[in-house]
Protein backbone atom coordinates (compact mmCIF):
# COMPACT_ATOMS: atom_id res chain seq x y z
CA UNK A 1 0.00 0.00 0.00
CA UNK A 2 1.05 3.12 -0.98
CA UNK A 3 1.24 6.11 1.54
CA UNK A 4 0.52 9.63 0.73
CA UNK A 5 1.92 12.71 2.10
CA UNK A 6 0.58 15.64 2.78
CA UNK A 7 1.39 18.81 -0.10
CA UNK A 8 2.73 21.08 1.98
CA UNK A 9 3.08 23.69 -0.76
CA UNK A 10 -0.33 24.55 -0.97
CA UNK A 11 -2.13 26.77 1.82
CA UNK A 12 -4.67 25.65 4.34
CA UNK A 13 -7.70 27.39 4.75
CA UNK A 14 -6.66 28.13 8.17
CA UNK A 15 -3.39 28.79 8.05
CA UNK A 16 -1.35 30.20 4.87
CA UNK A 17 2.90 28.80 4.52
CA UNK A 18 5.19 31.58 4.09
CA UNK A 19 7.60 31.75 1.99
CA UNK A 20 11.23 32.74 2.06
CA UNK A 21 13.32 34.86 -0.21
CA UNK A 22 14.75 31.91 -1.88
CA UNK A 23 11.36 30.11 -2.34
CA UNK A 24 9.86 33.47 -3.20
CA UNK A 25 12.48 34.40 -6.08
CA UNK A 26 11.85 30.75 -7.56
CA UNK A 27 8.17 31.01 -7.83
CA UNK A 28 8.93 34.48 -9.07
CA UNK A 29 11.54 33.03 -11.58
CA UNK A 30 13.84 36.11 -10.13
CA UNK A 31 17.16 36.30 -8.54
CA UNK A 32 17.43 36.52 -4.74
CA UNK A 33 19.43 40.10 -5.63
CA UNK A 34 16.42 41.49 -7.37
CA UNK A 35 14.25 40.01 -4.81
CA UNK A 36 16.10 42.11 -2.78
CA UNK A 37 15.90 45.23 -4.85
CA UNK A 38 12.16 44.57 -5.27
CA UNK A 39 11.96 44.67 -1.83
CA UNK A 40 14.56 47.76 -0.75
CA UNK A 41 11.74 49.74 -3.57
CA UNK A 42 8.39 48.95 -1.98
CA UNK A 43 7.61 46.66 -5.27
CA UNK A 44 6.77 43.55 -3.27
CA UNK A 45 4.53 42.62 -0.88
CA UNK A 46 6.97 41.28 2.57
CA UNK A 47 6.70 40.49 5.70
CA UNK A 48 10.43 41.24 8.15
CA UNK A 49 11.08 39.61 11.26
CA UNK A 50 14.26 40.39 12.72
CA UNK A 51 16.54 40.20 9.64
CA UNK A 52 14.30 37.53 7.69
CA UNK A 53 11.88 38.51 5.09
CA UNK A 54 8.68 36.32 4.53
CA UNK A 55 6.35 35.94 1.73
CA UNK A 56 2.64 34.94 1.18
CA UNK A 57 1.99 33.15 -2.07
CA UNK A 58 -1.39 34.49 -2.21
CA UNK A 59 0.18 38.04 -2.08
CA UNK A 60 2.79 37.56 -4.43
CA UNK A 61 0.17 36.26 -7.11
CA UNK A 62 -1.61 39.23 -6.73
CA UNK A 63 1.20 41.02 -7.21
CA UNK A 64 1.77 38.76 -10.44
CA UNK A 65 -1.76 39.84 -11.65
CA UNK A 66 -1.55 43.24 -11.10
CA UNK A 67 1.34 43.36 -13.92
CA UNK A 68 -0.89 41.63 -16.00
CA UNK A 69 -1.40 43.44 -19.04
CA UNK A 70 -4.65 43.32 -20.83
CA UNK A 71 -5.36 41.58 -24.30
CA UNK A 72 -6.71 44.36 -27.35
CA UNK A 73 -9.76 42.24 -27.35
CA UNK A 74 -10.05 43.13 -23.23
CA UNK A 75 -9.29 46.75 -23.96
CA UNK A 76 -11.65 47.42 -27.32
CA UNK A 77 -14.39 45.60 -24.78
CA UNK A 78 -13.77 48.58 -21.95
CA UNK A 79 -13.98 50.98 -24.51
CA UNK A 80 -17.67 50.08 -26.30
CA UNK A 81 -18.80 49.91 -22.58
CA UNK A 82 -17.43 52.81 -21.74
CA UNK A 83 -18.65 54.91 -24.39
CA UNK A 84 -22.04 52.96 -24.48
CA UNK A 85 -22.28 54.17 -21.11
CA UNK A 86 -21.17 57.80 -21.80
CA UNK A 87 -23.15 58.35 -25.01
CA UNK A 88 -25.59 60.70 -23.07
CA UNK A 89 -22.92 62.99 -21.97
CA UNK A 90 -20.86 63.38 -25.56
CA UNK A 91 -24.78 64.52 -26.59
CA UNK A 92 -25.11 67.48 -24.33
CA UNK A 93 -22.71 69.75 -25.55
CA UNK A 94 -24.17 70.22 -29.01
Amino acid sequence: MKETQPNTDEPTDQQERLLTIQEAAEFLSLTVPTMYSKVSKGELPVMKRSKRLYFSRTELLGYLKDGRKKSNAEIEQEAKAYLLNNKKGLNNGK
